[in-house]
């Protein structure tokens, strides 16, 4: 059943030599707005026309947005200021034109590490993995190979964080991989790693299928940080302003949609059909339910910090920031960086023009995130 679509109905934008928006994401539970979005119709009633481009990874979702053969995409935030200060060797200023989730990454362990760690409740405590970690070492064994999905990512940079607090260093006691997030459980089933941080659904499916232990969520380290935004290819909103905003606004009505719970049900079906069609039903329902899949014979388990989506906040250049000052601390800026590039992409002012199209929302929230905890 579809629901009301309170966008003003426009006719169809003419996009220069362009069809269509090509819009790229990675099969993740939050890249639901845009999956939402195209299902249900609302790119279409706000009068533009979206093409869904299901990537295989990071890397390719990136260079596909930096050379044009995408004009937006379901982005990694911190992906957004690497392209903006040239990160990784590759310069390009964005616009962001809203936050797409908060939270939504899962650390898991295989059962042979966690059990290293001699019982734990989660989420884990840094300082007992260390001396899991410390143990291992005197016994000869190698650092742990840890998968994480970008180098640029949250899910690096609050892993990172993590370790640290329990006296880690995290380029010498551990050996961080990049690994796509659907191949994450397989490689931790395969043993090419020990344990991973990634976006849901695909820790909850590890836990689900038996192959490793949840740990934590990036959550735990920083409470509803910033994560996915829809980011928009270099100059585009220049040479086309009202494509971009009505995308925005087709986008923030999915939000809306999916925060309510009456729709949970229908949501799960749909993505399960457009996204995950091999997955469990009940591992994308736990995820959207706010929780991390059950073991085998075991209860989901609740997260205080769960995958959500926000319709009611712009997207705010102290977010960026945050990762500006993370990538500072582990040495990850190219030479002559600055954070003023690093905020530039953001754009409230474009997610004011979308959000103008629709009804106001109750209870809008426009603060950003509260910093992880010392």
């Amino acid at each position: 059943m579809r629901p009301r679509i309170p966008i003003a109905m426009a006719p169809a934008l003419h996009l220069g030599t362009q069809a269509q928006l090509r819009i790229g994401y990675v099969t993740l539970t939050d890249a639901a707005p845009l999956i939402v979005a195209d299902a249900l119709g609302l790119f279409a009633a706000a009068g533009v026309r979206v093409h869904l481009s299901p990537e295989r990874s990071w890397a390719g979702l990136r260079d596909k947005v930096a050379f044009g053969a995408l004009e937006a995409a379901h982005m990694l935030a911190p992906m957004a200021v690497a392209l903006a200060i040239g990160a990784g060797g590759l310069k390009r200023r964005l616009d962001v034109t809203l936050r797409m989730s908060r939270n939504g990454n899962t650390f898991v362990l295989s059962h042979a590490l966690a059990n290293a760690v001699q019982g734990y409740a989660a989420p884990l405590g840094a300082k007992a993995f260390a001396a899991a970690l410390h143990a291992r070492a005197e016994d000869g064994m190698p650092p742990p190979t840890l998968g994480i999905v970008f180098p640029h990512s949250s899910h690096n940079y609050l892993v990172r964080e993590w370790l640290a607090s329990g006296g880690l260093d995290p380029d010498h006691d551990c050996r961080m991989v990049v690994v796509p997030p659907p191949q994450m459980a397989r490689a931790l089933g395969d043993g090419a790693i020990e344990g991973f941080c990634a976006g849901e659904p695909w820790g909850s499916h590890a836990v689900a299928l038996g192959v490793g232990r949840f740990a934590f969520t990036t959550g735990d380290i920083w409470p509803d940080h910033p994560e996915k935004v829809l980011a928009f290819a270099e100059d585009l909103a220049a040479r086309e302003p009202d494509a971009v905003v009505a995308a925005t606004a087709a986008v923030i009505e999915a939000q809306r949609w999916l925060v309510d719970p009456d729709n949970r049900a229908a949501a799960t079906a749909l993505l399960a059909q457009r996204a995950f069609p091999t997955l469990a039903s009940a591992t994308i329902g736990a995820v959207l339910a706010g929780q991390v899949a059950a073991p085998p014979g075991g209860l989901p388990h609740q997260l205080p910090h769960p995958t959500r989506f926000d319709p009611g906040a712009p997207p705010s250049a102290e977010w960026a920031a945050r990762w500006y000052a993370a990538m500072r601390r582990w040495g990850h800026l190219p030479a002559g960086a600055s954070e003023a590039d690093a905020r530039a992409p953001w754009r409230p002012d474009l997610w004011q023009r979308a959000a103008g199209r629709l009804a106001p929302l109750p209870h809008a929230s426009t603060a950003a995130p509260k910093e992880p905890r010392a």
